[in-house]
């Protein structure tokens, strides 16, 4: 048995990999096209893993979407791959309409010409789980009440608006196609392998290499923090027990505003790796202007999740944050692979 993963040299995917070879003796085939997110470092502990294949490709490219199906047979596709980083959508919105647009059009096109193809039982088990984000839901009210499934897309960045067309095109292909999917809308998620533009490893990386951390605005905006490894039990749940054509959010249980965030970064980094001057790392903060559009609180009612498919997150955002922490410090070298751009080179080198 085998599930293909797109996406899978990115963060959330990286760890998802990991997670379900240690917990599943099933294969996995992984497939990223390795952009600048995308690193194939974060599989390396995989590359004596036979149950592992890893195959550099895009989701848009339909002749190597229909090859890998034929070929590996999986009986699951987990779709992470997207751009995803809100920054990026605003300075270029083109790649993500095209990666976030068509590619899952393509993908889910050449997924329903396999399935089809599928027999009566094969056909009857295979699932489509495509993972998606809050953002799509929009913006919160202070006092509002958080996100559940019912709420309606109100996206506000060429990122979310992305997501929300994807996320509408795997809906149709089950509605008119009823190829079985089932849609996860997920919190902002941390830990081991994130890329350093996004809030907490910039935050850690600037921090201990004594440079500003910059945050947006006031800092008052508030997210859902969920560990990443919380949210790949979660998929394995969706995955093994959801109901196809429904949708689940997942979200950690852990609202706080970004200057929260921030600061407890900076207090565990106080208590495990201190300045050699002694002063806090919160003397390092820096309030910069702020993003065009940018939402104020997203918030996630995972109750949905925890009633009917027994999960629920693991780790405290405090607890989740160490572990994060922990992890930065004793992987310098892929920190300094990614900042340095010579993992770029190496790509370039070997799948050029």
């Amino acid at each position: 048995m085998t599930i293909l993963v797109t996406g899978a040299a990115g963060f959330i995917g990286s760890n998802f990999v990991m997670n379900w070879l240690d917990k599943i003796d099933e294969n996995i085939v992984s497939l990223d096209m390795l952009t600048y997110a995308g690193n194939l470092e974060n599989l390396s502990s995989l590359s004596n893993d036979s149950r592992h294949f890893f195959i550099k490709g895009d989701i848009s490219d339909s002749e190597l979407i229909s090859s890998i199906l034929n070929k590996y047979k999986p009986r699951a596709i987990i779709n992470f791959a997207a751009e995803s980083h809100v920054d990026r959508s605003i300075s270029t919105p083109e790649n993500f309409i095209q990666t976030n647009i068509l590619g899952t059009f393509r993908i889910l096109q050449n997924t329903l010409i396999y399935w089809e193809s599928l027999g009566k039982i094969d056909k009857k088990n295979f699932r489509f789980v495509q993972i998606s984000t809050d953002e799509v839901y929009g913006d919160l009210e202070v006092e509002s009440e958080k996100f559940t499934e019912d709420n309606k897309y109100l996206p506000n960045s060429p990122y979310s608006a992305s997501k929300a067309a994807s996320d509408h095109l795997v809906r149709a292909w089950h509605h008119t196609y009823k190829l079985p999917v089932i849609t996860t809308n997920c919190s902002n998620n941390y830990g081991p392998f994130q890329f350093p533009e996004k809030l907490i490893p910039l935050c850690i990386i600037n921090a201990i290499s004594n440079k500003p951390i910059p945050i947006y605005g006031d800092g008052k905006q508030t997210r859902d923090w969920l560990y990443v490894k919380d949210h790949c039990e979660a998929i394995r749940a969706v995955l093994e027990n959801g109901l196809v054509g429904d949708t689940y959010n997942i979200g950690g249980d852990s609202e706080k505003t970004n200057i929260e965030v921030v600061e407890l970064i900076c207090k565990l980094l106080d208590s495990v790796q201190p300045r050699t001057d002694e002063v806090t790392y919160l003397k390092q903060i820096s309030f910069v202007k702020d993003r065009p559009g940018h939402d104020r609180r997203y918030a996630i009612d995972s109750s949905k999740i925890q009633k009917e498919l027994s999960w629920k997150p693991k780790e405290t955002l405090a607890s989740g944050m160490k572990k994060t922490i922990k992890w930065y410090l004793d992987n310098d070298e892929w920190i300094k692979n990614v900042v340095s751009g010579d993992y770029k080179k190496w790509i370039d080198k070997h799948y050029s």
